[in-house]
């Protein structure tokens, strides 16, 4: 496949640039920060312009007992901490592809694949912690804005490590713009680990527990940045894909108090997606349970606590994930569990239970294709019809299907990649499911969203078109990180957003970024 490489580049952003920080000879003393009665020293970075800090734990690690809980905070820290270097992400799923792809484009996806996992490896259970990159010269007084990293992955992927190098580059941009920022990112639990979903989720008060990580990392931050000379009163929530969903749960969990533990909020490819109860994991509950072994016991929970760590990833990686057949209808992610979430994500948008703060929200164009490939095999109508039926549309009724159906005709000029003519068919209904999957899961999130807070609060919007010369997939899910991780604008809006609270600064770009 043509353009392999930058396509690889858009799905796992960092994974060719590093994998993890780029060691550079130290022209300057280690820098070190105190936190509690600890010293950490971190390490050196573009040239001795930045200085990065990398997994320093935020969380007691939730490994033996603590597998399957709610995240506790780290005790105070004590002695010497080297953050040096990064640490282990957390577990993640294994990509599975369907056997009936095409040799060639599946040797293709492997590649992807491969790179992605290079990045986030090696992985443990203990694997919740926060890196940050200042300015070399910030100090306590210095009170920088801070932007919060939250990598997406489908809630079954990801890690920090794989922005290591990027991220000191935007750091140093910001320095280059004289509206430096300080960047924070975290680890958090994804997949089975982080989304356990089932009756008796809910009965423990388990549920969402990569987004229960990432709230205690926000407090973590509210608590130490000022050590790192950022301002705890002036931290922006950042994410891509699920990341940007969850920036948009942080958003609405608790009556949308978000707690002064953020004033802004960017969201690239992610927005309030309409989920069910935890209940709806129960099918993937129960097999992980049968799989090792626990189905016999009165307390499944205590069971799958004691199952040997891989033992219990060979059975989670069994789970379906968004390479399978049925793409985007994910087994492991955020429900309403009563705790965080305690209606669906929209309800509580349409109750007006949303954090009143400055947000961006944007698109890349061809979100669904990279995620309907593995549903390229549908060749007629009816077997179109059915997949919704199956898999995305399951309580629909015929009426709603034959609307949605005629909002998405077996036309492919009509489909994604969007304006690509005939071009670009992987098969008769490929370009069609790519503008459903892309539209349900991801663009009318997004017009949802800011369809209902835009009134109330500063909002701007994108559509990110670039590298829609990548052969059957376009502007895919993830090629605009290449442009806000990268050299381009968008990195130039967000930094400026984090600054202002306003994309488009105190000087301007030239293009301007939309407001709504």
């Amino acid at each position: 496949m043509v353009l392999l490489r930058e396509l690889a580049l858009a799905v796992t952003v960092g994974a060719s640039w590093c994998a993890g920080a780029v060691m550079e000879p130290l022209v300057v003393p280690a820098p070190t920060v105190k936190l509690d009665r600890a010293t950490i020293t971190g390490v050196s970075t573009t040239k001795g312009r930045t200085s990065s800090f990398h997994s320093i734990p935020y969380a007691i690690p939730p490994i033996a007992d603590r597998r399957f809980r709610l995240p506790e905070p780290f005790p105070p820290y004590e002695g010497f901490h080297d953050a040096t270097a990064f640490k282990p992400s957390c577990p993640q799923q294994a990509m599975t592809l369907p056997g009936w792809l095409d040799t060639s484009l599946k040797r293709q996806l492997d590649k992807i694949v491969d790179l992605m996992y290079d990045s986030v490896t090696p992985d443990s259970e203990d694997c919740l912690t926060v890196n940050i990159v200042k300015p070399a010269d910030a100090t306590p007084d210095s009170k920088l804005p801070v932007v919060v990293w939250i990598f997406g992955g489908g809630f079954q992927v990801g890690g920090t490590a794989m922005y290591g190098d990027p991220s000191a580059q935007l750091v140093a941009r910001s320095m280059d713009l004289r509206q430096p920022v300080i960047y924070v990112s975290m680890n958090y639990r994804v997949s089975a680990l982080g989304f356990l979903a089932s009756k008796e989720v809910r009965e423990a008060g388990i549920g969402n527990l990569g987004l229960q990580d990432q709230r205690l990392a926000l407090r973590w931050i509210h608590k130490y940045i000022a050590s790192f000379g950022g301002d705890p009163d002036k931290v922006t929530i950042w994410g891509q894909s699920a990341g940007a969903i969850s920036a948009s749960l942080h958003m609405i969990t608790n009556s949308g108090n978000h707690e002064n533990l953020f004033r802004a909020a960017i969201m690239q490819s992610g927005g309030p997606i309409p989920v069910g109860p935890v209940e709806n994991g129960q099918v993937y509950y129960d097999d992980l349970v049968k799989r090792v072994g626990c189905q016999d016991s009165e307390d499944t929970l205590r069971c799958l606590r004691g199952i040997e760590f891989r033992t219990l990833q060979a059975a989670i990686d069994t789970s379906p994930n968004f390479f399978a057949h049925q793409g985007l209808v994910l087994a492991w992610l955020p429900r309403v569990d009563g705790v965080f979430l305690k209606e669906p994500p929209q309800h509580l948008v349409l109750r007006g239970q949303v954090a009143k703060i400055p947000i961006i929200s944007g698109n890349a164009d061809d979100e669904g294709t990279l995620f309907a490939i593995s549903s390229s095999n549908l060749t007629h109508d009816n077997h179109f019809r059915q997949y919704l039926r199956n898999f995305m549309l399951p309580k629909a009724t015929d009426a709603e299907i034959d609307l949605l159906l005629r909002y998405y005709p077996s036309y492919p000029p009509a489909g994604s990649p969007f304006d690509t003519g005939f071009k670009n068919m992987l098969g008769p209904q490929f370009k069609r499911m790519a503008a459903v999957q892309g539209d349900i899961v991801f663009h009318s999130p997004r017009r949802f969203f800011l369809k209902h807070v835009a009134d109330e609060v500063k909002a701007w919007s994108f559509l990110s078109t670039r590298m829609k010369d990548i052969p059957f997939i376009g502007a895919t899910h993830a090629t605009d990180l290449l442009n806000s991780f990268g050299s381009g604008e968008l990195r130039d809006y967000i930094i400026r957003f984090v600054n202002n609270l306003d994309p488009n600064g105190a000087r301007g770009l030239g293009d301007q970024l939309a407001s709504i």
